[in-house]
């Protein structure tokens, strides 16, 4: 009995020491539909915040993990998976791909956080959630899907995009936000040199607290984009699509026979100016397009220890205007290897891009709608190639001088070819100290460089360059940015009981350049021959830091603080101040919600925040006393020589930063277990000290106009989101985003009250339809109030004398609507039904006006005089019988109400599973969907959604019809 009972204890106190016994885990992480693996994943001990992530195999090895530990796995776009630990401590755990939110992995500046422990406005969208269809740059994979980011990109063949994140934070400086790929920060915003198909995630940062690492170039909110990386096994996938492009619209102008009949009655001694043709000039100039794209992917380990990720891309984008061509070639390069038991990491990543661009110009959409309908587009007998043109009525046939030209021939005889070389990378390396492995070390080098080679060539016959000396037009021209970015710091992260702290000082310095030259045209005689130029070099210089602070991983503090220098202010006004503070409360977390049916998940979070902004474009040197060269005929004698004369460039030795301050107050909320979750955000901007480009005293400076510190500007904002598991089974999953939000932007105060004109319109000279001015929206419009008779229609040059004087001028202008939308929307849902999958996407905007330049400056009757020839007219002139253009430009009759409703695209695709047998993994994606699909508004132009609300010379967009395959093994 006694040997029993201590055989008895023996084994309970192995069994003890077994269960309390401290191991070391190991194991690998995998995705559970494809077994691919999974770097990147996060592992933490339930109840403590000591974890690990998995490495570029998947693989993980944590310490001091005992018996019954619950290790929970996290990862971006899986759902969250909690494992036991009995006595197996070599794991294999697989993850189930979900569209569960809260623990994504979102990259911020200088690191990452999870949108669980974020504290500021952040938002990550993944591979999986980006929009889908035509998608030729990379910025409109994120059309439609973020709260308060508005995308508005031109119908031309890979054009850039106007982004605007919670509706900018200035008036004339950039509004731009900062674009930063893999750490390093680019020049300016034109994504068209980057393949879409390379991009793995990005990262929405939009309230101060959030963007203010980034100091003075971090104003307009942030975009983070990561691209795919290397992996250890072995992949290959190779994506093909196919897009046929028409523009279905037209502007409504008259036809031959009802120009015929127009100009009889309008026009009757012009009768013999008349042709019998019948042209539709549009359609002559807007072709159907035919595009195609090729993504070939190689991963895998290379060496046997470097994982590696080589992408390579062909685009031919055909556009909808005769000529108009983009075609792009990408090699893309990314390699990752780790040494020393994961202590250093080493990331290189590295673009290089080849672009050839035939620029077909938008204002041929204009000179089509001009044209004469009566006349034929071709004439055996012209001597400008064969194409008809107004010939003034002599026995030589003279062109008709300061008459439309023949857009056909415009486009065909000219060729604006431009080659566009851009190679931009980064070497970034972490150090884990092997002393003091809380501590990382991080220096990353990086460069972004691109030359753009252009040539305009019009031959002898073109008549779009006809002059006395029928020389024809040759231009060349090289341009050449430079652009390169160190970043230095160091970060700590360790745990003291319940407190987790995670700190990071560094030291950022970025510089630009930007040099060129062009020949002039080289075959006129009277050019001014060879001109090159050299812009002052751009520095910027900050220092920084970040503390996060997390108490019971439910309060959470983040501090920030960012000291940074520009070489664009003088040495007074150089240095400006920048930081944010933001706070949030996991209230989910407390014991009083902790197992609520209903309230899954609840943060409450508040910010506050200040950024700089110095990006007022190539007026970089406005504080140095600079003098530059007068005309070469300006010159005066001195000594018997001849001395051509110096001129001061404009002066502004006071400009100085721009502030914005942004107070933010936010939930983050998930509900049903989280199969629904979102967040709320209430917001204020506050900028001072405006930089604007604005009128200066006659005689004050060197110029009229200078860049210079004017008022105040406020936004006030309301952001929604949600996202919805609406069905969820084996078979068949169903989920949407919805998105929306509110603006408000107000114009607070200017220096001396001084209104600033903006938004210059084509009809007569000089002419602007836009105003900076207290108490309104920046570029509301200004505009004299129409009258209209009994009947309700206009008086031509009839309005209202608004400030009761009896005289009808500028000060009976007023101000009226704002050229962006008070709310937006932006819907998203995905269907799929086992192998098949639907998604398509839908955005709106409600209260964007736009002006109607084209009717305004066409829609004459006068008009139909096109100096010695007829010229067409829109048919609207039929709703207003206006005859004066420069009676009537200024009209409100112009402004429309854009609001709309625009299905951006459609998309629907099979998936074959393994239909190669022999190949462990493999698919065939087959898919077809449809870009631009329709579009609601009452606006009668080709297009509600226009740059800064004014619609003249704008590329339509097509409707476009796509095809594709995604093959992977």
């Amino acid at each position: 009995m006694k040997k029993f009972k201590l055989l008895l204890i023996g084994i309970l106190l192995t069994s003890s020491f077994t269960m309390f016994a401290q191991q070391t885990v190991k194991g690998v992480v995998k995705e559970k539909s494809s077994g691919e693996l999974l770097p990147g994943v996060s592992i933490v001990i339930k109840g403590t915040v000591r974890g690990t992530e998995t490495d570029f195999d998947g693989n993980f090895t944590i310490e001091r993990v005992k018996s019954g530990d619950v290790l929970v796995f996290r990862y971006l776009g899986f759902a969250t998976k909690e494992v036991v630990i009995g006595s197996n401590f070599n794991l294999s755990v697989e993850l189930d791909q979900s569209a569960e939110q809260l623990d994504e992995i979102v990259v911020v500046g200088y690191g990452t956080t999870t949108v669980k422990d974020a504290t500021g406005s952040v938002e990550a969208i993944t591979a999986k959630e980006f929009t889908k269809g035509n998608i030729v740059t990379p910025e409109n994979l994120l059309s439609g899907r973020v709260a308060g980011v508005n995308i508005v990109t031109s119908g031309a063949p890979g054009a850039g995009s106007q982004i605007r994140i919670r509706g900018g934070s200035s008036l004339s400086a950039s509004n731009d936000p900062l674009i930063v790929i893999d750490g390093l920060p680019l020049t300016g915003v034109n994504l068209s040199s980057i393949n879409p198909n390379d991009i793995e995630s990005f990262s929405v940062l939009k309230d101060a607290s959030a963007t203010a690492i980034y100091g003075s170039r971090g104003s307009n909110g942030v975009i983070i984009i990561s691209t795919k990386k290397g992996r250890s096994e072995y992949t290959l996938d190779y994506d093909y699509q196919i897009a046929f492009g028409e523009v279905k619209d037209r502007i409504n102008v008259f036809d031959g026979d009802s120009f015929r009949n127009l100009v009889a009655a309008q026009k009757p001694g012009d009768v013999g100016l008349l042709g019998t043709a019948n042209t539709n000039w549009q359609d002559e100039i807007l072709q159907k397009s035919v595009s195609t794209q090729h993504n070939l992917t190689a991963r895998g380990q290379i060496f046997g220890f470097i994982p590696t990720r080589l992408s390579v891309n062909f685009s031919e984008i055909e556009g909808n205007i005769l000529t108009s061509q983009f075609d792009r070639s990408n090699v893309s390069l990314s390699m990752n290897p780790s040494f020393f038991d994961d202590h250093l990491k080493i990331g290189v990543n590295y673009n290089r891009s080849f672009i050839d661009t035939r620029i077909a110009e938008e204002s041929q959409v204009n000179a089509a709608l001009r044209y004469d309908p009566t006349q034929p587009v071709y004439d055996a007998t012209s001597p400008f190639g064969g194409f008809y043109q107004h010939l003034t009525r002599t026995p030589n046939g003279i062109l008709v001088d300061n008459g439309t030209r023949n857009p056909v021939a415009a486009l065909l005889q000219r060729n604006n070819n431009e080659d566009t070389f851009r190679q931009f990378g980064n070497l970034k390396i972490d150090y884990k100290l092997h002393f003091l492995p809380e501590v990382t070390a991080t220096v990353s080098v990086g460069f972004d460089k691109s030359s753009q080679k252009g040539i305009t060539f019009n031959p002898l016959n073109s008549p779009a360059s006809y002059n006395d000396l029928f020389v024809g037009e040759d231009v060349n021209y090289l341009n050449e940015y430079n652009n390169e970015n160190l970043d230095a710091y160091l970060t700590y992260n360790n745990t003291f009981g319940k407190f987790k702290t995670d700190a990071m000082v560094g030291y950022n310095y970025q510089s630009f350049d930007r040099s060129g030259n062009s020949t002039g045209n080289i075959r006129n005689p009277n050019n001014t021959g060879f001109t090159s130029y050299v812009d002052t070099p751009v520095v910027l210089v900050g220092f920084i830091g970040r503390v996060n602070l997390a108490y019971n991983e439910k309060y959470l503090l983040t501090l920030n603080y960012r000291r940074d220098g520009t070489s664009r202010f003088g040495p007074n006004n150089r240095w400006g101040n920048f930081g944010g503070a933001s706070l949030a409360w996991r209230v989910s977390d407390e014991d009083f919600l902790k197992d609520n049916s209903v309230i899954s998940d609840l943060k409450l979070r508040a910010s506050y925040g200040v950024n700089g902004q110095q990006d007022i474009g190539n007026a970089s040197s406005l504080y140095l006393d600079i003098y530059r060269f007068g005309n070469l005929g300006s010159n005066y004698i001195f000594g018997g020589n001849t001395i051509q004369s110096t001129i001061p460039s404009p002066l502004n030795k006071d400009i100085r930063w721009e502030t914005t301050r942004t107070i933010e107050f936010g939930v983050d909320y998930g509900l049903f277990n989280n199969k629904l979750s979102g967040s709320l955000n209430a917001f204020q901007k506050n900028s001072t000290d405006l930089l604007s480009n604005a009128p200066v005293a006659d005689g004050a400076n060197f110029t009229n106009r200078i860049e210079q510190n004017i008022g105040d500007l406020q936004v006030n904002g309301l952001e929604f989101s949600l996202n919805a598991d609406v069905i969820k089974t084996e078979d068949f999953n169903w989920n949407l985003n919805f998105n929306a939000t509110y603006l408000d932007r107000e114009i607070k105060e200017l220096a001396l009250d001084q209104d600033i004109t903006t938004g210059d319109i084509a009809g007569g000279t000089g002419n602007y339809i836009q105003l900076f001015s207290e108490a309104f929206a920046p570029n509301a419009f200004f505009m004299y109030k129409q009258l209209y008779n009994t009947n309700g229609s206009p008086i031509e040059g009839a309005y209202a004398d608004l400030n009761g004087d009896g005289i009808i001028n500028q000060q009976d202008r007023y101000l009226k609507e704002d050229p962006q939308g008070n709310v937006t929307f932006g819907f998203q849902s995905n269907f799929n039904y086992r192998n098949f999958d639907l998604a398509f996407n839908l955005r709106a905007s409600v209260g964007n006006y736009v002006y109607n330049n084209v009717n305004s400056s066409l829609a004459q009757y006068d008009l139909l005089k096109d100096n010695a020839v007829l010229g067409n007219i829109p048919t609207s002139v039929l709703e207003t019988n206006f005859n004066s253009t420069s009676d009537v430009i200024l009209s409100d009759i112009y402004l429309e109400n854009a609001s709309f409703l625009r299905m951006d695209n459609i998309t629907l695709g099979y998936t074959f599973d393994r239909p190669i047998k022999k190949f462990a993994s493999n698919s065939i994606r087959l898919w077809a969907g449809m870009q631009n699909v329709f579009i609601l508004s009452d606006y009668t132009g080709l297009d509600p959604e226009v740059f800064n609300g004014i619609d003249n010379n704008i590329y339509p967009r097509p409707r476009t019809i796509l095809v594709g395959a995604n093959i992977k093994f």
